[in-house]
Protein backbone atom coordinates (compact mmCIF):
# COMPACT_ATOMS: atom_id res chain seq x y z
CA UNK A 1 0.00 0.00 0.00
CA UNK A 2 1.43 3.50 -0.62
CA UNK A 3 1.72 6.17 2.00
CA UNK A 4 -0.30 8.44 0.74
CA UNK A 5 -3.08 5.26 1.25
CA UNK A 6 -1.98 5.03 4.44
CA UNK A 7 -1.79 8.32 5.74
CA UNK A 8 -5.02 8.52 4.44
CA UNK A 9 -5.92 5.58 6.31
CA UNK A 10 -4.70 6.39 9.83
CA UNK A 11 -6.39 9.50 9.36
CA UNK A 12 -9.96 7.75 8.73
CA UNK A 13 -9.02 5.65 11.78
CA UNK A 14 -8.56 8.15 14.47
CA UNK A 15 -12.00 10.17 13.70
CA UNK A 16 -13.77 6.53 12.60
CA UNK A 17 -12.05 4.18 14.24
CA UNK A 18 -10.25 0.93 13.48
CA UNK A 19 -7.09 2.17 14.88
CA UNK A 20 -4.92 0.31 17.09
CA UNK A 21 -5.70 2.42 20.10
CA UNK A 22 -8.79 1.53 19.63
CA UNK A 23 -9.72 5.17 20.21
CA UNK A 24 -11.53 7.81 17.79
CA UNK A 25 -13.64 10.55 17.63
CA UNK A 26 -16.56 9.42 16.75
CA UNK A 27 -17.28 6.73 19.38
CA UNK A 28 -15.59 8.99 21.79
CA UNK A 29 -18.06 11.75 20.74
CA UNK A 30 -21.63 9.92 20.12
CA UNK A 31 -22.88 10.29 23.46
CA UNK A 32 -21.59 13.96 24.09
CA UNK A 33 -24.27 16.22 24.35
CA UNK A 34 -24.06 19.90 23.55
CA UNK A 35 -24.11 20.82 27.08
CA UNK A 36 -21.23 18.75 27.38
CA UNK A 37 -19.31 19.75 24.48
CA UNK A 38 -19.42 23.18 25.68
CA UNK A 39 -18.89 22.74 29.28
CA UNK A 40 -15.78 24.16 30.83
CA UNK A 41 -13.96 22.27 32.95
CA UNK A 42 -11.31 23.99 34.79
CA UNK A 43 -9.42 25.49 33.14
CA UNK A 44 -9.02 23.54 29.99
CA UNK A 45 -10.45 24.35 26.58
CA UNK A 46 -14.31 22.57 26.06
CA UNK A 47 -14.53 19.29 24.08
CA UNK A 48 -16.17 21.20 21.38
CA UNK A 49 -13.27 23.49 21.31
CA UNK A 50 -10.79 20.68 20.93
CA UNK A 51 -12.84 18.87 18.55
CA UNK A 52 -13.04 22.08 16.27
CA UNK A 53 -9.41 23.05 16.82
CA UNK A 54 -8.31 19.70 15.48
CA UNK A 55 -10.66 19.62 12.34
CA UNK A 56 -9.53 23.34 11.37
CA UNK A 57 -6.07 21.68 10.37
CA UNK A 58 -8.00 19.17 8.37
CA UNK A 59 -10.05 21.72 6.81
CA UNK A 60 -7.33 24.78 6.41
CA UNK A 61 -5.09 21.62 4.21
CA UNK A 62 -8.98 20.08 2.65
CA UNK A 63 -8.97 23.64 0.75
CA UNK A 64 -5.03 24.08 -0.35
CA UNK A 65 -5.45 20.38 -1.53
CA UNK A 66 -8.16 21.47 -3.54
CA UNK A 67 -6.17 24.41 -5.06
CA UNK A 68 -7.42 27.07 -3.30
CA UNK A 69 -5.06 29.63 -1.05
CA UNK A 70 -4.01 28.55 2.41
CA UNK A 71 -5.59 30.76 4.90
CA UNK A 72 -5.47 29.31 8.24
CA UNK A 73 -4.00 31.29 11.32
CA UNK A 74 -3.66 29.60 14.31
CA UNK A 75 -5.32 32.74 16.10
CA UNK A 76 -8.60 31.38 14.38
CA UNK A 77 -8.57 27.78 15.07
CA UNK A 78 -9.74 27.78 18.52
CA UNK A 79 -12.73 29.98 17.50
CA UNK A 80 -16.12 27.46 16.80
CA UNK A 81 -19.36 28.96 15.70
CA UNK A 82 -21.46 28.87 17.88
CA UNK A 83 -23.12 25.97 19.80
CA UNK A 84 -26.88 26.60 21.41
CA UNK A 85 -28.15 23.59 21.15
CA UNK A 86 -27.74 19.55 19.68
CA UNK A 87 -28.87 20.14 15.93
CA UNK A 88 -25.82 23.12 15.75
CA UNK A 89 -23.55 20.16 17.42
CA UNK A 90 -24.58 17.46 15.21
CA UNK A 91 -24.20 19.97 12.65
CA UNK A 92 -20.46 20.72 13.47
CA UNK A 93 -19.89 17.25 14.04
CA UNK A 94 -21.09 16.47 10.52
CA UNK A 95 -18.96 19.09 9.04
CA UNK A 96 -15.88 17.26 10.45
CA UNK A 97 -16.92 13.81 9.30
CA UNK A 98 -17.63 15.03 5.59
CA UNK A 99 -14.24 17.31 5.62
CA UNK A 100 -12.37 14.51 6.89
CA UNK A 101 -13.53 12.43 4.29
CA UNK A 102 -12.74 14.67 1.51
CA UNK A 103 -9.44 15.17 2.79
CA UNK A 104 -8.67 11.64 3.51
CA UNK A 105 -10.05 10.96 -0.54
CA UNK A 106 -7.67 13.44 -1.89
CA UNK A 107 -4.48 12.66 0.19
CA UNK A 108 -5.19 8.90 -0.95
CA UNK A 109 -4.63 10.09 -4.39
CA UNK A 110 -1.92 12.04 -4.23
CA UNK A 111 1.57 10.45 -5.85
CA UNK A 112 4.17 9.17 -3.47
CA UNK A 113 6.80 11.37 -4.60
CA UNK A 114 4.94 14.84 -3.41
CA UNK A 115 5.30 13.16 0.41
CA UNK A 116 9.13 14.49 -0.39
CA UNK A 117 8.28 17.90 -1.63
CA UNK A 118 7.62 21.21 0.12
CA UNK A 119 4.27 22.01 1.51
CA UNK A 120 3.19 25.49 0.47
CA UNK A 121 6.15 26.73 1.47
CA UNK A 122 10.11 25.22 2.21
CA UNK A 123 9.64 26.56 5.96
CA UNK A 124 6.55 24.59 6.91
CA UNK A 125 8.62 21.06 5.76
CA UNK A 126 7.45 18.91 3.51
CA UNK A 127 4.15 16.71 2.54
CA UNK A 128 4.79 14.00 5.10
CA UNK A 129 5.55 16.03 7.84
CA UNK A 130 2.48 18.56 7.63
CA UNK A 131 -0.06 15.44 6.46
CA UNK A 132 1.65 13.38 9.16
CA UNK A 133 1.51 16.06 11.64
CA UNK A 134 -2.20 16.51 11.66
CA UNK A 135 -2.99 13.05 12.33
CA UNK A 136 -0.55 13.28 15.65
CA UNK A 137 -2.46 16.30 16.30
CA UNK A 138 -5.75 14.85 16.48
CA UNK A 139 -4.47 11.92 18.21
CA UNK A 140 -3.10 14.25 21.19
CA UNK A 141 -6.76 16.25 21.15
CA UNK A 142 -8.59 13.10 21.62
CA UNK A 143 -6.56 12.25 24.27
CA UNK A 144 -7.55 15.37 25.91
CA UNK A 145 -11.09 15.17 25.06
CA UNK A 146 -11.71 11.65 26.62
CA UNK A 147 -10.24 12.72 29.59
CA UNK A 148 -12.22 16.24 29.69
CA UNK A 149 -15.65 13.75 29.05
CA UNK A 150 -14.44 11.78 32.21
CA UNK A 151 -14.04 14.48 34.29
CA UNK A 152 -17.51 15.66 33.00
Amino acid sequence: MSTTKLLAKHLREVYFGGNWTSSDFKTHLKDVTWEQAITKVKDFNTIAVLFYHSAYYVNGVLQFLKGEEFQSKDTESFSHPPITSQQDWEWMQQQVWDDVEAFASIVEQLNDDVLATDFIESKYGNYFRNLNGIIEHCHYHLGQIVIIKKLL
